[in-house]
């Protein structure tokens, strides 16, 4: 194994972005970044699948890329998947910039080969000079400690394993493995706010200040350990205002919090809601109420002084339901594996942490879930006849009254199927029909 793929290989696993179960989704545009991506993923035996856009916004530069990429599939015998963009058509739909008309199209392909593939991510080729630029766009444009922090190994579904690298490391691999890249001619303009961090103010600043990205990066790394500290605190706090189904006592959470504006936004960030949106919630918590809709499409209502999601919202009430695809890992509100397996691999065992159902439990529409338990919640355990309370079964593993309240429950059309890492339940599990089955394993 190359010393390049080792240490790739390391960070995966330290970060726990992948595992050999189930393919790789890796975005290829035909630069060093993505071969080298692609490359390495290989060599380091995960079943990838390449993904590449045709955006058709650079001419014969577009067509060199994807025969290029075309190429580098037939080398590394790999399945590549190709899709043709119509740009201008979705910029007249939506009003979109071309960046976010482009990023927006590359995403909703990318999770639907997800699917059809059964896949476990979407890897694409950020490195550590890409951090530096993030960083300084950031810092531009007014941020606060998250945006300092730069991108993270996952995000969701989607991974970048070569945040380790740097651009030097990666060119070095690629020509030691005897694989080209092409050089999209537009990276070489600066007119663009990244290309003018790129070619000029960062060189600059390494010539000024000699080892000035890497002092930027342990600056990034020192901010990350500290805004993960931050945040716990902060989850700490709101806790004490959530009630058991995920509504907010505002009213009590503003009277009481000195940082009440500051720390509402943070508690709610990761549902796209913006500073403006949470301090009119605060506002609202003393007034007559009101709607609140985030960029990411999550809903909140407030109501004599009470922040709930509202009743017709498919969106997850701050970790207490959240809907789930049984057809890739689950990454939020916990991490769990899924497998599918033939039958003829079935190895039964005893471990909690592990749940297998027959595939069939997939078929027609279902809605799956996982959320916390609640009163009268009540379970089939596997081995065992009749049902029995799920507030037994903490009791019995003498749960703490804080593991109650964290464990999560795995129902199907608010079925239990599960008691995440404690019980199973006989429904839909593997038998003498099955054929196929899913293998699902909770990443404590």
């Amino acid at each position: 194994m190359s010393q390049f793929a080792s240490k790739i290989g390391s960070y995966i696993t330290s970060r726990g972005l992948l595992h050999k179960d189930a393919p790789v989704i890796v975005a290829i545009s035909g630069g060093a970044d993505s071969v080298a991506l692609l490359a390495v993923l290989m060599e380091l035996g995960y079943d990838c699948r390449a993904a590449h856009c045709n955006f058709h916004l650079r001419g014969s530069e577009s067509m060199r890329d994807m025969r290029f990429v075309e190429d580098i599939a037939d080398r590394l015998a790999i399945d590549l998947y190709i899709k043709d963009f119509d740009v201008d058509a979705r910029r007249r739909a939506t009003g979109e910039s071309i960046e976010m008309a482009c990023r927006e199209l590359r995403y909703e392909w990318f999770y639907s080969l997800l699917d059809k593939n059964n896949g476990q991510a979407i890897a694409v080729g950020h490195h550590r000079e890409d951090q530096v630029e993030t960083f300084f766009l950031n810092l531009l444009r007014g941020t606060g400690l998250n945006g300092l922090c730069g991108m993270s190994p996952r995000n969701g579904h989607v991974v970048r394993p070569l945040l380790a690298a740097g651009r030097d490391e990666i060119e070095a691999y690629l020509t030691e493995k005897g694989l080209g890249w092409i050089v999209d001619s537009s990276n070489l303009s600066s007119d663009f706010k990244r290309n003018r961090l790129r070619n000029e103010l960062i060189p600059a600043l390494n010539t000024l200040f000699s080892g000035a990205s890497e002092a930027i990066l342990q600056t990034m790394a020192n901010l990350t350990e500290s805004r993960d500290r931050y945040m716990e605190d902060i989850r700490n706090v709101g806790a004490r205002y959530f009630t058991a189904s995920g509504e907010i006592d505002l009213r009590a959470f503003a009277q009481a919090e000195r940082h009440a504006p500051l720390l509402l936004f943070e508690l709610l960030r990761g549902e796209g809601f913006s500073r403006e949106q949470t301090d009119n919630m605060l506002r609202a918590a003393t007034r007559s109420g009101g709607s609140f809709v985030s960029r990411g499409n999550h809903a909140r209502d407030v109501d004599h002084g009470i922040l709930r999601a509202p009743h017709y919202s498919e969106q997850p009430i701050h970790g207490e339901s959240y809907p789930i695809n049984l057809r890739r890992d689950i990454i939020e509100p916990v991490q769990i594996r899924v497998t599918r397996q033939h039958i003829s691999q079935f190895s039964p065992g005893k471990d909690p942490h592990r749940l297998y159902i027959d595939i069939r439990a997939l078929d027609g529409e279902h809605q799956w879930r996982l959320r916390h338990w609640q009163r009268g919640d009540r379970i089939r355990p596997f081995g065992k006849s009749g049902t029995k309370l799920v507030s037994d079964i903490f009791a019995n593993a003498k749960l703490s009254a804080e593991q109650k309240a964290s464990a999560w429950i795995l129902t199907r059309d608010e079925e239990i199927l599960w008691i995440v890492g404690l019980r199973a339940s006989d429904l839909f599990t593997v038998g003498p029909s099955t054929k196929e089955y899913l293998q699902l394993t909770y990443i404590k």
